[in-house]
């Protein structure tokens, strides 16, 4: 191994022999993508009384706690219709990397100082998620009900006046809120977010400067709590994460709102989710969520910003999915 990782099982106390076996194989199906195999490891790990820690340095073999109460993506409540009391909500949805949000975690309160910022972890997978702040709110699923319906079950906990989603590629490395305050303070503008997507033709699209944009990348979306009740949450036909925030973002635009970029400093790290999807796998989801985005909007070249190839209006979106925590049965 390079220098810095640990045996898969390296942790205090004798681990049985067998144990560590099978988590040296489960990392080894992570790296490779095989990730069904390694949900299966997992399993067999915890059966033998212990949990898998995902680390920076590498996996940690823990004795297992006691496990979280895991509910449906439709019995999870939402708490929109109460009063904001923190200046921020972020919300992270783990997968298969919990080490990726560990980290946004820490560094976006890290950033945030003095402020009050509620993070909010969605766990679709299941397994230790390792050591969290004890203020950080877990929802922990029962099923994987796809990208965005369990990206709306962390939304429905918002209690900032600001909601932001964030992918765990992203670790802030300043002051991230003070330049979404500013921005968001324009009641005309519905989301931001440092990296902007535009399109001449409904069907490609490119990143943009702006400041003004036809979306803004789902690395980061900030919004404002009413908003998410005025657009509603992403459509839950969305099980893979891509053009998800493309079609939230034309929604928000459909309102006579804006998107804009506003640069944050934040540093991006790898998309595992990206590099982990086998290319086939990525363009044949890519391909149905494109699809699914150009039903509601097809010839909507009223909502961007260039105005595009104009034409007749298209059909109007599709209606909006409430932000409850639902999700797909």
């Amino acid at each position: 191994m390079s220098g810095g990782e640990r045996e898969p099982g390296d942790t205090e106390g004798a681990v049985p022999e067998g144990v560590r076996r099978l988590a040296a194989e489960r990392e080894e199906r992570r790296r490779a993508g095989d990730f069904d195999a390694a949900d299966a490891l997992r399993d067999r790990i915890g059966a033998a009384g212990y949990e898998v820690a995902d680390e920076p340095s590498g996996p940690r073999l823990v004795p297992r706690r006691p496990a979280r109460p895991r509910v449906a993506p439709a019995a999870v409540g939402s708490v929109l219709d109460r009063p904001a009391d923190r200046d921020a909500s972020i919300h992270w949805l783990v997968e298969h990397w919990p080490e990726d949000v560990r980290r946004g975690v820490a560094s976006f309160s890290r950033a945030a100082p003095g402020r009050r910022v509620q993070h909010v972890v969605v766990d679709t997978r299941g397994g230790d998620l390792g050591e969290l702040p004890d203020d950080v709110e877990v929802v922990a699923l029962d099923r994987d009900p796809g990208w965005a319906a369990a990206v709306n079950a962390g939304l429905g906990r918002s209690l900032g006046r600001i909601a932001v989603v964030a992918d765990g590629s992203i670790e802030a490395v300043g002051d991230w809120l003070g330049p979404v305050e500013a921005a968001l303070a324009d009641p005309t503008v519905a989301v931001v977010g440092p990296v902007g997507l535009v399109t001449d033709d409904l069907r490609t699209f490119r990143e943009s400067r702006g400041p003004e944009v036809d979306a803004v990348a789902g690395h980061l979306m900030a919004f404002r709590r009413e908003v998410v009740a005025r657009v509603g949450g992403f459509d839950e036909g969305f099980r893979f994460y891509r053009i998800a925030d493309v079609e939230w973002s034309f929604r928000a635009r459909a309102t006579g709102m804006r998107a804009l970029v506003v640069p944050l400093p934040v540093v991006v790290h790898r998309h595992r989710t990206w590099e982990a999807t086998p290319p086939e796998e990525r363009e044949r989801l890519s391909r149905r969520n494109f699809r699914r985005f150009l039903d509601g909007f097809r010839d909507r070249f009223d909502l961007t910003v260039g105005g595009g190839h104009g034409g007749p209006p298209g059909r109007p979106p599709r209606p909006r999915p409430p932000v409850t925590g639902s999700g797909r049965g």
